[in-house]
């Protein structure tokens, strides 16, 4: 047997896949990766790696999803909030009122008692205060008293498990002090989603390799001198993977919608956003210039009666036609695990002749068969979408994000964009871990070929399983089937504080979210899923996340669950 056949069979195998697994398809125990084949060689060409372009890749060389990954899609249905009980939303409602109350009435008090305490919320010297001390009540009262549950200081790799560091407040969370202890605690808080993040393993041996070769950073903008071999070829390599002519790498994700999004649009053009957008597109959109309409959060026909009115009416007060008309979307809302109406909204493209802007900070590597986003998910054309934006941070381990398009569109990035021009390069490790890591998921790593499908076919089943078990013990979550994102709803800002330290009590690292960064009747906490987790990972989790749920009263939709789902499986 030749070295090529050697390669055919080890790509073919199915040992990952038979491996031992309960009725969801999770491996039984241990890493799903330590025993993955290391020596299989990829078959995928530069040419027939090219993805849904003008001449796509052979189905004989795509890598295959696993049956139980198939057969769980077919299963999809449309993500609903669930109807809230009003008793639920009056409770919320009056709580929140009652800090509030609470919070101004001790404003009062304190400024007749401890009057220096309240100096820079004062007018000195002339000069009035930064901020008002209505402006600052909600920062100052309410998360000031649960600033614990946020900003944990952590050592180490973000992985399965993370190390925290202890730190105690003995003055209401004005201050901390460490206590000089690390605990190890399952986190179900970062977004690792295919478990990139380690310091060991082929990604790892790649970045130092690549650092040996061509050190730490070119210490210089692109434009000057920060444009390197190894730059240009993850650039096409982004490319390739997205499905698109050309790809622009920023050194910051934020960035990447901030800094390039003005030069996309400017004044005389019009972007129609959807109102739960992250707040980076939100700043490029104000950056630029342009008019901004919002439309209801995934709502294919409020889009499309903005789309006819700013058609029709034109530009303020002139009336004439707007120079650009651009839609802006994400491909996985983070907060709410939803995945946008990208079919529908890919009509009204071909309908009205806008362009579209789809950032995919959390769908690219998350989504789809091969994880290449949203466009994989539901099967899109990615030639469909002008503008395809993404994050490394969620999925590749790296950080810096992408734009990815046309030849065209890049080249005009390259030069206007402030990101290409005064920011500067990425560095080397950071394009080593994403060169390699986006390598494994397409099968180009000949040593581990294999290891990238069972990457996305492992978060695929974590992320059904565990939103499956949540819903069956009669919680109330959101968010789309497969999502790795799954929010539980809190409700009482009560709640959230203590879901977040009974978590850490055992040993879990979560992330609660509440106002203003959700609806104020709609706080949550959001378990993030990786394919690191095994199950008896998963299993612990759900196991104490159903005792707090018992204890703090959140298993809304008890009684509509059937008893012998409540048991462990």
């Amino acid at each position: 047997m030749g070295k090529g056949q050697r390669a055919v069979q080890a790509f073919r195998s199915t040992e990952f896949i038979e491996k031992p697994r309960d009725r969801d398809g999770l491996v039984l125990g241990g890493n799903p990766f330590k025993d993955a084949p290391s020596t299989s060689a990829s078959l995928l060409s530069e040419k027939s790696a090219v993805l849904l372009s003008e001449k796509s890749a052979s189905p004989a060389v795509v890598p295959t999803v696993s049956k139980e990954v198939i057969e769980a899609g077919l299963k999809d249905e449309p993500s609903e909030l669930e109807s809230v009980p009003t008793f639920i939303l009056v409770t919320t409602y009056l709580s929140f009122l009652m800090l509030i109350l609470f919070a101004h009435a001790r404003d009062f008090v304190g400024k007749l008692v401890s009057p220096e305490q309240y100096v820079q919320l004062r007018e000195q010297n002339g000069y009035a205060p930064m901020v008002s001390d209505f402006e600052s009540l909600w920062t100052r009262r309410l998360y000031g008293r649960i600033r614990d549950c946020f900003n944990r200081p952590i050592t180490g790799v973000a992985g399965g498990r993370v190390n925290l560091l202890e730190r105690v407040s003995h003055d209401f969370n004005t201050t901390f002090e460490f206590t000089g202890r690390i605990r190890n605690v399952l986190n179900l808080a970062s977004y690792n989603y295919l478990g990139f993040a380690q310091s060991h393993g082929p990604c790892a041996d790649k970045v130092e390799e690549a650092m040996r070769e061509h050190g730490i950073t070119q210490a210089s903008s692109r434009v000057e001198a920060g444009r390197s071999k190894l730059l240009v070829e993850t650039e096409d390599m982004v490319a390739r993977f997205m499905g698109t002519e050309s790809a622009l790498i920023v050194s910051m994700g934020y960035a990447t919608n901030a800094l390039n999004i003005p030069s996309l649009v400017s004044k005389g053009c019009l972007i129609i956003s959807d109102e739960l957008n992250h707040s980076s597109l939100v700043s490029g959109a104000r950056l630029s210039g342009a008019a901004i309409r919002v439309f209801r959060h995934n709502n294919a026909r409020d889009l499309e009666k903005q789309l006819r009115r700013s058609i029709s009416q034109g530009q303020p007060r002139t009336h004439r036609p707007w120079k650009k008309i651009i839609v802006v979307v994400e491909g996985l809302y983070s907060m709410e695990g939803e995945f946008c109406k990208l079919p529908e909204i890919i009509e009204l493209r071909r309908k009205y002749r806008f362009y579209l802007f789809v950032d995919e900070a959390h769908s690219v590597g998350a989504l789809g068969k091969r994880g290449r986003g949203i466009c994989d998910h539901f099967n899109v054309d990615p030639r469909e979408v002008d503008i395809l934006m993404g994050t490394f941070t969620k999925s590749f381990g790296a950080a810096g994000g992408y734009i990815a398009g046309s030849k065209a569109l890049i080249d005009y990035l390259r030069l206007h964009s402030h990101s290409a021009v005064y920011a500067e390069a990425m560095s080397v490790p950071v394009l080593a871990q994403v060169s390699s890591s986006m390598r494994m998921i397409m099968g180009e790593d000949r040593e581990h070929a294999l290891e990238g499908q069972q990457r996305l076919d492992q978060l695929a089943l974590n992320s059904r399983y565990f939103a499956r078990r949540l819903a069956e013990m009669g919680f109330m979550t959101m968010g789309d089937p497969g999502s790795p994102v799954i929010p539980l709803l809190l409700f009482s800002p009560a709640k959230i504080p203590a879901f977040s330290r009974e978590c850490l009590k055992r040993n879990i690292a979560v992330v609660v979210v509440s106002y203003p960064a959700t609806p104020i009747i709609t706080g949550r906490v959001r378990f993030c899923i990786s394919a690191s987790h095994t199950r008896e990972d998963l299993d612990h989790a759900l196991e104490q996340i159903s005792e707090i749920g018992d204890l703090l009263m959140l298993k809304f939709h008890k009684d509509k669950v059937q008893p012998q789902h409540l048991k462990a499986e």
